[in-house]
């Protein structure tokens, strides 16, 4: 089976099954992945990547083949996480009304 047939036939399931085993190194059944497996198996979840991933997580391939790279800031985004406000932060400003001036 070439690239092309095997893109065509590789369902979202089937990429998730696969994507599944390369992480964990087991198949659904339980049964250990061996090296040649895992390789083949990792190589044909990075040309389904390379097709269909349109919002690529870090450090994963993209459409187009390209991978992406998130910065610190898209990462926190992404987490939720929010830097906390400092009280010496909110006094840096030195705020006027227009007459004070």
């Amino acid at each position: 089976m070439d690239v092309k047939q095997l893109l065509d036939v590789m369902t979202p399931k089937v990429y998730q099954r696969i994507s599944t085993a390369v992480e964990i190194g087991k198949w659904p059944d339980g049964s250990v992945l061996t090296q040649e497996q895992r390789d083949s198996a990792q190589q044909a979840v990075m040309l389904y990547q390379s097709r269909h991933n349109e919002n690529a997580e870090h450090m994963s391939v993209e459409a187009g083949g390209d991978i992406k790279f998130k910065s610190k800031a898209e990462l926190k985004r992404d987490f939720g996480v929010k830097e906390p406000v400092l009280e010496s932060d909110l006094n840096d400003i030195a705020r006027f009304g227009h007459n004070d001036l």
